[in-house]
């Protein structure tokens, strides 16, 4: 049945039903990130970028609250393949057979780069994040006492928006093949979207002109890869419909 053809109250159940499988996943994926976060912090804790720091507990709860934020992020990661796949299953009946494989092969790649994000905000930006905060107190002849809440609430906060401003071609390429947006109307905003971009990395990173550049150009490029993205969607979504309509 097509989601045209449903009737409002059965939009709402199969709503329910969708919500109600992804709440239990992340449940069940809260207890296993409750495992698997002692030796993650661990890890966190022994790298090169924590070595050279000291890290207190201000509160009795800093160690129940890093516990927890690694339980949610882990779980969150463990459950996305789910919770995409259950929005693929809410929208597909909309969709014609073609778009409803080419939208579901959407999942893996969406997780890709969600980790590929992950990886370059920790591995290429915030060591140099780390170093450049590390030089001011040096200048300054601070000495740093850090609490181990707000330093890994510190690397979530600059990790975690780049796994999801790594989705941007992802997100693009929906929204193309759903006829939201099309491949002139992302040329022709082309610098709005740039100064939106520009303005994010601003707010992600120190008042540092080489740390603003590694994140701008990277969050430029993938703008780009969107448009190359959706101009490949919008010719098949357009030979797409040019045989739906020959056939009828």
């Amino acid at each position: 049945m097509r989601q045209d053809e449903m009737s409002v109250i059965e939009h709402i159940t199969e709503l329910r039903k969708r919500l109600v499988i992804i709440v239990v996943f992340f449940f069940i994926a809260v207890i296993g990130g409750f495992l698997l976060s002692g030796p993650i912090i661990k890890y966190l804790q022994h790298t090169d970028e924590a070595k050279s720091l000291t890290l207190n507990s201000f509160n009795l709860t800093d160690p129940l609250m890093v516990y927890m934020k690694f339980a949610f992020i882990i779980a969150f990661v463990i459950t996305s393949p789910i919770i995409l796949y259950q929005l693929w299953s809410f929208i597909s009946p909309g969709l014609h057979e073609k778009e409803r494989k080419v939208t579901l092969s959407y999942i893996p790649l969406s997780v890709f780069l969600f980790l590929l994000g992950l990886s370059f905000s920790y591995f290429i930006l915030f060591p140099f994040v780390i170093d450049f905060m590390e030089r001011i107190s040096n200048d300054l002849d601070v000495n740093q006492v850090i609490g181990i809440n707000e330093y890994f609430t510190f690397l979530i906060q600059l990790t975690l928006p780049f796994g999801l401003l790594f989705q941007l071609p992802v997100v693009i390429m929906f929204l193309t093949r759903l006829g939201i947006v099309t491949p002139m109307f992302l040329s022709k905003v082309r610098k709005y979207a740039y100064f939106v971009l520009l303005v994010i990395a601003a707010l992600i990173t120190p008042p540092e002109l080489a740390s603003h550049l590694m994140v701008s150009i990277p969050l430029f490029i993938l703008y780009e890869i969107s448009i190359w993205v959706s101009r490949l969607t919008y010719r098949k979504s357009q030979k797409l419909r040019f045989e739906e309509e020959n056939k009828k």
